[in-house]
């Protein structure tokens, strides 16, 4: 009898024990789930942290309960909101490994996924933990790591538009180029708010890898879905011109300008493309070693110059106001000016009456441009290209006191 009444006192007290520790499970999910309902009230929040540290770590120091996936799964999303609020890398990276190992062992024994809702909040805790580094080593221009911590925010968040966002920006920083494409390639499919802006930047990444027509193919998916887009279709422009199609755009522009007369954007369009003809043949001219080549691309790139002045003038017919046309338009006027004007400065000293002569012809052509430069500085008077088209002016019409003004200006802008 008095054997029978020991086993029974042991069993007892093993009973006891076992439910001793289950209960410290029970006391650190309870606490864990007040802790993240009160999270934005850190004074009612933090002591039940520590009471669910507490609980958690007797639980998982006994052997009764240390191998128990709901011991893994809590140990994993308690130090998870350890390591999310701590700032110092020599202390949070200990318990940022402790909970991503105790969550995918957590994850590797809950077969039946009772523990699942656990184990994603902690896994989400983590994502924020490492967002939080990533934007720090971005800051600090460490792109590559930026990468790897946004990229395991991403891939606990796969679908949220700013973890592909960051992880995409860093890839580009760090040139990690096919990741980069990847991720663009799926920010573009979600509902991301600055989908315009990402069409565009996956063209340039097609561009910078050599793929001009999955860059081209791209710009025409985001024109679709962004028709009054002036960056895409400036790029659409670009890339046509690129592989010899500046006919075809403006074959497009000009039957749409048919359909649609009063349109100021599909003027500024046109413009773009004879603007970007004018770019060609002068990069044209400048490898050109024949001199009836030289000829020739000449007078195709005045053709430009006197096509691109016209459709820009009808947009600015249509809006007075509008930024891009007059910004343009003092461009491709100011250009001119600025050739002849070099030009002058380069010719020996014995050319004097020949160098005041292109002085003057420049001064005129310098004048043509200043309604357009001076109307884009009013309209956005913080674009830098815009200020430094205007200094252009002023410095080649050799006005001392208002260029120091305008580089000024620039100069408070940085």
């Amino acid at each position: 009898m008095k054997i029978r009444f020991l086993m029974a006192g042991l069993l007892g007290l093993v009973s006891a024990t076992a439910f001793a520790q289950k209960g410290e499970l029970n006391s650190a999910q309870s606490n864990f789930d007040t802790y993240q309902a009160t999270k934005g009230q850190p004074v009612l929040a933090m002591p039940k942290l520590t009471a669910a540290k507490t609980s958690i770590d007797k639980a998982a120091a006994n052997e009764k309960t240390a191998q128990m996936p709901q011991t893994y799964a809590l140990k994993g999303a308690i130090y998870a909101a350890y390591a999310e609020m701590d700032t110092v890398e020599t202390t949070s990276v200990p318990l940022f490994n402790t909970a991503a190992e105790a969550l995918k062992k957590a994850k590797e024994l809950d077969t039946k996924g009772e523990y699942k809702k656990v184990i994603e909040d902690g896994n989400i805790l983590l994502a924020s933990h490492q967002l939080k580094k990533g934007v720090k080593e971005y800051q600090a221009g460490k792109y590559a790591d930026a990468y790897k911590s946004f990229d395991f925010y991403r891939q606990v968040l796969p679908e949220d538009t700013n973890a592909i966002y960051y992880t995409s920006i860093a890839a580009v920083n760090s040139q990690n180029y096919p990741a980069a494409i990847s991720g663009y390639k799926k920010l573009v499919t979600t509902k991301y708010s600055g989908n315009e802006r990402a069409y565009f930047d996956l063209s340039s990444l097609y561009l910078s890898t050599k793929d001009t027509a999955s860059a081209a193919k791209t710009v025409a998916e985001g024109i679709a879905k962004y028709p009054a887009s002036a960056d895409l279709r400036k790029r659409e422009i670009e890339i046509a011109l690129q592989t010899g199609k500046q006919k075809e755009v403006l074959d497009k522009v000009n039957a749409a300008i048919a359909n649609d007369p009063k349109n100021k954007n599909l003027y500024y369009y046109a413009g773009l493309a004879y603007s970007q003809g004018i770019d060609q043949t002068t990069a044209d001219i400048a490898k050109a070693k024949d001199p009836a080549t030289k000829g020739s691309l000449t007078s195709k790139r005045a053709e430009n110059i006197a096509k691109a002045e016209e459709m820009y003038k009808k947009a600015l017919e249509i809006d007075p106001n509008y930024f891009e046309a007059n910004l343009n338009l003092g461009y491709v006027l100011i250009s001119p000016a600025i050739e002849v004007y070099n030009a002058a400065n380069k010719l020996p000293a014995n050319k004097q009456k020949e160098y005041d002569a292109a002085i003057a012809k420049s001064s005129v052509m310098f004048d043509k441009a200043k309604p357009y430069l001076l109307k884009a500085v009013e309209i956005n008077p913080k674009s830098q290209e815009a200020l430094n088209n205007l200094l252009t002016y002023y410095k080649g019409k050799r006005d001392d006191a208002n260029a120091a003004k305008i580089s000024a200006k620039i100069k408070a802008l940085n």
